[in-house]
């Protein structure tokens, strides 16, 4: 019995500081540190970054920041509605559309997400929906997609023209640096196409329709674009080769596990917003009031605004991918710039009094074009090294640290090794090396970052001055694509259109694929008196012989059945699909058709 008391007096010794701590808010509570944080998931940060979007406080839209329709609404008053109508609902959009619509737990929370607990920033997305889904749907048609896709827009960047992700994703379609670079989308000091709602859109049915020739299944197109191809190929493995992304979501990063629940939650409560009483708040502006006009020499947002009296807010939200708020064109290089409808007339009367206006700053014609010459720069893609500084990689690339921090989002001065940032690959033009005349400069590339090397062909961009005298044109019939080309790039280039490069290379749109053979010259002829099938010359009265893309690699045929795709193509001849798609000069609207026979690299 004494034995007992004694263990019961120790335990209550034990217990009194636990007890004491329970009740002492003061405490510190060290277990705090061994706790993993839980980051803020991206869609509620895209949501968030609504809250304060420009064109909503705007006081030139006299219905900015209004409910329209509400009168009976609020907040306690939020429909709710049972699994089984949710149920039925999503059942009746999947009958209407090629996407796999599911109800499940996962689709519910983000239900709840957008329809109960940020109803009032979905609203807004309703608004902003009536500037931009007609431009997403008419791009979607043009490449056979389901226009459903739009919905992809809302979870990336809650349509928010300026979104800017942690992780530096940009745009309404958060297309990283190196995705951007692919498909044709460009950064400088002034502009940064990855912010241009036509061009962005157009680069994300192009990457989107790439990665659903690889799966052969919408959900699985949309997981590879969160979170890239590899990813999803690791998870397609580990689940047994099942391509299905509700069987291989336990393998997949958790963001990218969340983001085709969260694409049909996005696409449930947009279509069915009225029966949740959310409706849309008016951004102020339609897209069928929103026209272009093109800018063939330097102008800025300020001469335009003062000028013309439009509001500055205005053409910063319908032109957010000049970072400067200035417009680098020149003759050889110009420029689209959005505006509504009732200014295009104005601009066009008065497009030549407005190259020549000067602001109320001092800021003339002549002065802009002297600063857009000498600042002009290209960026690429540089990866951190072990101890080094913002600072550090700052004066490296000839820029100061806001510079740096400016350009990648960053706060700190500190910065990660490994980790891939963006960098000015070239001093400011009047900088140049030697003090020469910065048309020849040549772009450096990173030191150690091969996917960085820029054309020397695409480095005489420049604004306001006389284009230097063309090259000569390569010596060449056959032109292999590098990192970062297009067709308008290797155009330019050879002294051809890219018409001609289509006609000649029977592509069936605009994408290439790096490593593929381009025939750059008309078939039969050579553009110099040089062949790079051949250095010596042809027999008299010949035709001179031309390279075929591809010859010189071995291959089997394969006649294609139906279901197949690429990914299981390339799986079962174990070849990557990239080496399909470049033997076979396979476009982004190419589609397999059974039947069809396919080259198969050995």
């Amino acid at each position: 019995m004494a034995y007992k008391r004694t263990l019961s007096a120790l335990a209550t010794l034990l217990l009194i500081p636990i007890l004491i701590r329970a009740q002492d808010p003061f405490m510190p509570d060290t277990t705090i540190r061994t706790r993993h944080l839980v980051e803020d998931d991206q869609v509620v940060v895209m949501l968030d970054s609504l809250t304060n979007l420009k064109i909503f406080e705007d006081t030139q839209f006299p219905n900015a920041g209004q409910y329209q329709d509400w009168s009976t609404y609020s907040d306690t008053d939020i429909p709710v509605f049972s699994d089984s109508v949710y149920f039925q609902r999503i059942v009746k959009m999947n009958g209407q559309s090629p996407f796999e619509y599911v109800f499940n737990a996962d689709v519910k929370k983000f239900i709840d997400l957008y329809g109960v607990k940020k109803r009032k920033l979905t609203a807004r997305i309703l608004g902003l929906s009536q500037i931009y889904f007609p431009l997403f749907e008419e791009q979607l048609d043009r490449f056979n997609m389901p226009l459903e896709l739009k919905y992809l827009a809302v979870i990336e960047s809650a349509l928010n023209p300026v979104a800017n992700s942690p992780a530096g994703a940009k745009g309404l379609w958060q297309f990283m640096y190196g995705t951007g670079k692919v498909y044709g989308l460009k950064v400088s000091t002034y502009v940064d196409d990855r912010f241009d709602p036509y061009k962005s859109t157009i680069a994300a049915c192009e990457h989107l329709t790439d990665l659903y020739d690889i799966y052969g299944s919408w959900s699985l197109a949309l997981a590879a674009y969160n979170s890239g191809a590899g990813n999803v190929n690791k998870a397609i493995r580990r689940a047994g080769g099942v391509k299905n992304f509700w069987a291989i979501k336990p393998y997949l990063p958790r963001e990218t596990a969340s983001y085709v629940p969260a694409f049909i939650a996005a696409s449930y409560v947009m279509h069915y917003a009225k029966e949740h009483k959310i409706f849309p708040v008016d951004p102020g502006i339609l897209y069928y009031e929103v026209d272009t006009v093109t800018v063939h020499k330097p102008l800025s947002f300020d001469q335009i605004s003062e000028m013309l009296g439009i509001p500055m807010d205005e053409i910063v939200f319908l032109n957010p991918s000049f970072k400067q708020r200035v417009i680098p064109a020149s003759a050889e290089n110009p420029y689209r710039v959005r505006l509504r409808k009732k200014y295009v007339g104005n601009f066009i009367n008065n497009e030549a009094a407005l190259y020549a206006f000067k602001t109320r700053d001092g800021m003339a014609a002549d002065a802009l074009e002297q600063i857009l010459w000498n600042n002009y720069r290209e960026s690429g893609l540089y990866t951190v090294k072990s101890g080094e500084t913002v600072a550090s990689i700052a004066k490296k690339f000839h820029m100061t640290t806001a510079e740096l921090k400016s350009l990648n989002g960053l706060k700190k001065n500190t910065i990660k090794s490994h980790r891939k940032i963006l960098v000015y690959t070239t001093p400011p033009r009047n900088k140049a090396t030697n003090g020469g005349p910065a048309s020849t400069y040549v772009p450096q590339p990173l030191p150690g970052d091969t996917t960085s090397k820029k054309d020397a062909a695409g480095a005489s961009q420049k604004s306001g001055t006389a284009a230097p005298p063309p090259a000569e044109k390569p010596a060449a019939t056959i032109y292999t694509v590098k990192g970062g080309d297009n067709l308008g790039k290797i155009a330019a280039k050879y002294g051809c259109s890219t018409a001609d490069l289509v006609r000649w290379n029977n592509l069936k749109g605009s994408t290439i694929l790096v490593g593929q053979k381009l025939k750059v010259a008309p078939p039969g002829e050579t553009a110099s008196a040089t062949s790079v099938s051949s250095s010596a010359k042809p027999a008299s009265g010949s035709k001179p012989k031309t390279a075929t893309p591809g010859s010189s690699q071995k291959f089997t045929w394969y006649t294609v059945v139906a279901g197949d795709n690429l990914w299981d193509i390339a799986e079962r001849f174990n070849v990557t699909v990239a080496q399909i798609k470049s033997l076979n000069k396979f476009g982004s609207t190419s589609r397999l058709v059974p039947g069809q026979k396919i080259k198969i690299p050995k």
